[in-house]
């Protein structure tokens, strides 16, 4: 069985976008199938974690409510995306 990769990002007290710019930069440091375990006070974080885990290919794999303003998302880190590669070549 393959060992995952589990990192804590504490992004409490940073306001949109800044948690969710943080969790794609910490997703895109770790191998696919990693978790990052993000700590949020934002609201806004509700909306964003989901959205950009569905535009970018990750998948959130929970979401709860640890109390006075605090949420922590876990998120699963999907397939490289290749949004760093060059653009195909158009073809003539």
């Amino acid at each position: 069985m393959r060992s995952c990769v589990v990192t804590d990002l504490d992004a409490r007290g940073l306001l949109c976008p800044l948690p969710v710019l943080r969790l794609r930069k910490q997703l895109l440091a770790i191998p696919e199938g990693g978790i990052v375990r993000l700590i949020a006070t934002d609201r806004m974080a509700m909306v964003d974690v989901p959205h950009f885990c569905g535009q970018a290919g990750h998948a959130m794999i929970g979401m709860r409510d640890l109390g006075d303003g605090v949420t922590e998302f876990t998120v699963r880190r999907g397939p490289a995306t290749g949004q760093a590669a060059d653009p195909a070549p158009e073809e003539s």
